[in-house]
């Protein structure tokens, strides 16, 4: 159906797509599906905001014994609430509001790639890709600070206590739900507790 993997579009191969797409035929046509079928609410009643590293797609759940259909998740680079009124925190509001999730946990990992990222090398590489500095100056004259904006954390403790306590702070967070704060070991699995949501 998708033979030719040599075709490109923008400049880049779509073998990866058929890949996909081949594949999932086959999964729907055997009726995989339904060893994973579930509801939309987390049978844990839980909200993890989590990284998006590769190493933490399965390693994450097993290390914390969840099954499909256990927890809500929410992903990013860095398990970071940047701002209070952005995706992340609104996700984590309907998962609490609407979809019966009922703790949140923000768990970061040792060795991310946020750790320590400075905006420099990211903006150079997107001018190596096309991005013009006049762009880069419109959104400066626009009040964004790309640079800010771009930063990592310096210091992955501080940024899960940083995480946590926006979400326990926010305005329009219901008192009485528990936001507990994890580091993960992106090999071992290994959890370190950083804030104990049921001790505050």
């Amino acid at each position: 159906m998708y033979a030719n993997s040599n075709l490109k579009k923008g400049g880049i191969k779509v073998a990866l797509l058929n890949e996909i797409l081949d594949y999932n035929q086959k999964f729907v046509e055997s009726r995989e599906y339904e060893k994973y079928e579930t509801t939309k609410f987390p049978n844990k009643k839980t909200v993890i905001l989590t990284c998006m590293d590769t190493r933490l797609l399965e390693l994450l759940p097993k290390a914390l014994n969840l099954n499909n259909g256990d927890v809500k998740t929410v992903k990013n680079a860095g398990a970071l609430v940047s701002h209070p009124f952005g995706s992340i925190m609104r996700s984590i509001l309907i998962a609490v509001y609407q979809l019966q999730a009922e703790e949140v946990l923000v768990i970061a990992h040792h060795d991310c790639g946020m750790s320590g990222l400075k905006a420099e090398p990211v903006i150079d590489s997107m001018m190596s890709r096309g991005v013009t500095s006049e762009t880069i100056d419109t959104l400066t004259y626009s009040g964004i600070n790309i640079k800010d904006w771009l930063h990592g954390f310096d210091n992955v403790t501080e940024s899960v206590e940083h995480s946590v306590g926006v979400i326990r702070n926010h305005p329009l967070m219901p008192e009485g739900v528990p936001v507990h704060g994890l580091v993960i070991d992106p090999k071992t699995g290994k959890l370190d507790v950083v804030v104990n949501g049921y001790e505050i």
